[in-house]
């Protein structure tokens, strides 16, 4: 079954959750992407992730990416469909037109790379990660260094990496070694080994640049010592022309569970008398300027799970559709008949349409935030608007893949034994879904991050601000007598609920008994992610009842959608918040010498 992007569905979050067209008017440089221009984007994207990538998955799950002699060798089709990705100008579509990008809003830019993830996620692994590197430079970049690397990056000609990740230094980055040595030129030498970093060696593009995260010789101990530089894989001459081969080399790949397309390398740098670098922003700023790069992959990141679920959505329809097993039991038809004439079946079905819905909601509305706190003229509206946009990161991110491994089992499990078995397919996206809820922090740290910095240090005003928005849109659905918003009201105002007393457990406990709070952490992330998934497919459900004439079966299945989430996946949070206020104790109680 080949890949459909959900273009409309996306083009309704842009237009009625997003505020599109609200953005396009209070943001003078967004003005020439209204709707239309949206639509027209959204569809020549639909094309190439469809056309080109989407066929390349397969593939690359059967003749992954290797490594022989320092030289990593990409899935045979891989290079072709990159260079028609960069052609197309894909990978600027959402940075600064000074810099050759295009300059287009993160709501319609996110909608893109959901294509991509779910087309191919291992091929769309290499963009992303080159969007964070031209965030990072964006931020803390010399003049000299964004007029250098920035534009071949948005042309595709060049790609950009992470390096954070040591054998030793996983998610504690105070552990990081590698070292730089200052040169009489100004440069730095970088001694050390970096692991998983993703393309970090391949054959799709000229140049590969690493930002790599290393310590001044001298500078203090912990993260505070830490710097961030700009090491290529060829030294970049005045000109932009290639110079010589640098000291950073590919010493081998490793062999995943999933993403089998994605080199995901060991950089070795230094063996050969010094990798030569240049410092980005100040020594000792090194994490701060990272926290640029993972924030922005994070919302990525969270987007791949909302891809693959779509993907494994699509699959386990069609399949249900396809395989005849069983006579219905409701008699409604006189012998075996396709599977999703089973209700259990068509409970998996709804259960992943309306997972991947709410969360691509969430993921929509969140990206309007960002281009508001970035463009809007107003200084107060930004700020209102970064907030709101930090909290939702780690939802975006830890809930929509937590969310991704749910419904990519049951995508395996709409299968039964043919799921199974890895021709089919589905099974895949289960394997490359896990990755998701790992790399660019732990589903445990992205929940500690809602915990400690957006929960417990404004004391919970924030997460009460918006609980007071949905409260406000319970109000509206009030106001409307049919079962459905009658459903939705219901349920989420006991969501919001659950939602507060966590809320006043966690702010009221994180400082006086931490263990207590960040004991519950990852279930008061799963709530909160529920909650706002929620919220914004009732929100939708207003719009299609308001506009059920317009485009009838699109808008009943999107009240259907919503009405199911709200009696099914809603009033999960009741179990999450018992979890959290009554279970604390329980989850340290066993001695450690017990385990």
């Amino acid at each position: 079954m080949s890949y459909q992007a959900p273009v409309k569905d996306m083009l309704f979050n842009i237009q009625h959750l997003a505020g599109l067209e609200t953005l396009t008017q209070q943001v003078p440089a967004f003005a020439d992407f209204g709707l239309d221009t949206a639509g027209a984007v959204l569809e020549e994207c639909a094309k190439l992730t469809q056309d080109v990538i989407a066929p390349l998955n397969w593939e690359g799950d059967k003749n992954p990416s290797f490594w022989k002699d320092g030289q990593v060798t990409t899935t045979p089709g891989f290079k072709d469909a990159f260079r028609a990705y960069a052609e197309g100008g894909w990978q600027g579509l959402q940075h600064p037109t000074d810099f050759g990008g295009q300059g287009a809003p993160k709501t319609i830019a996110a909608a893109c790379n959901e294509m991509l993830q779910a087309a191919n996620m291992s091929f769309a692994l290499c963009p992303l990660l080159t969007d964070g590197a031209v965030e990072a430079l964006l931020t803390a970049g010399s003049d000299e260094q964004r007029a250098l690397f920035i534009p071949p990056l948005l042309e595709g000609r060049w790609t950009g990496t992470m390096n954070l990740t040591e054998p030793q230094a996983g998610s504690d980055l105070a552990l990081v070694r590698t070292r730089a040595e200052p040169q009489p030129d100004g440069t730095y030498k970088i001694f050390g080994t970096k692991i998983f970093i993703t393309y970090g060696e391949h054959d799709m593009a000229e140049n590969i640049v690493h930002l790599v995260l290393a310590r001044v010789v001298g500078a203090p101990e912990g993260v505070k010592g830490i710097s961030l530089f700009l090491v290529p894989k060829f030294l970049v001459n005045a000109d932009g022309s290639l110079g010589a081969r640098n000291d950073a080399h590919c010493v081998s790949i490793e062999h995943k569970m999933g993403i089998k397309a994605s080199p995901t390398a060991v950089l070795q740098f230094g063996d050969h008398g010094g990798a030569i670098g240049t410092l980005i922003g100040e020594e000792n700023r090194g994490l701060e300027y990272m926290f640029i790069m993972m924030n922005a992959a994070r919302y990525g990141v969270g987007i791949q799970g909302i891809g693959i679920a779509d993907r494994a959505y699509q699959k386990a329809v069609a399949y249900a559709k396809d395989r005849v097993q069983s006579r219905p039991v409701d008699g409604s038809k006189p012998g075996s008949a396709a599977i999703i004439h089973h209700p259990d079946v068509r409970r998996m079905l709804m259960t992943m349409r309306s997972l991947t819905e709410g969360c691509r909601a969430m993921a929509s509305t969140a990206a309007a935030a960002f281009d508001a706190a970035h463009h809007h003229p107003d200084a107060d509206a930004r700020k209102q608007n970064q907030a709101f946009y930090d909290f939702m990161v780690p939802l975006v991110k830890g809930y929509s893949t937590e969310m991704s491994l749910e419904v990519t089992s049951l995508g395996v499990q709409v299968h039964g034994g043919m799921g199974f078995i890895e021709e089919t397919g589905a099974a895949q996206y289960y394997r490359d879904a896990k990755i998701l809820t790992i790399y660019e922090g732990t589903t445990a740290i992205q929940a500690n991050d809602l915990v400690g910095r957006k929960t417990s240090r404004d004391g919970g005003q924030l997460a009460r601000g918006i609980a007071g928005q949905v409260e406000a849109t319970e109000a509206a659905l009030a106001q409307r007598d049919s079962a459905a918003a009658r459903a939705m009201a219901r349920a989420l105002r006991a969501s919001r609920e659950d939602f507060l007393a966590v809320v006043d457990f966690i702010a009221g406990s994180a400082k006086g008994n931490p263990n207590a709070a960040y004991a519950g952490s990852v279930p008061y992330l799963m709530l909160a992610g529920n909650l706002v998934a929620g919220w914004q497919l009732a929100r939708a459900l207003m719009v299609a009842e308001d506009a059920l004439a317009t485009d009838t079966p699109f808008m009943q299945a999107k009240i259907a959608t919503a009405r199911f989430y709200a009696e099914h996946i809603l009033p999960r949070t009741g179990a999450l918040r018992s979890a959290v206020v009554n279970g604390a104790d329980s989850v340290t109680e066993l001695a450690l010498e017990a385990f």
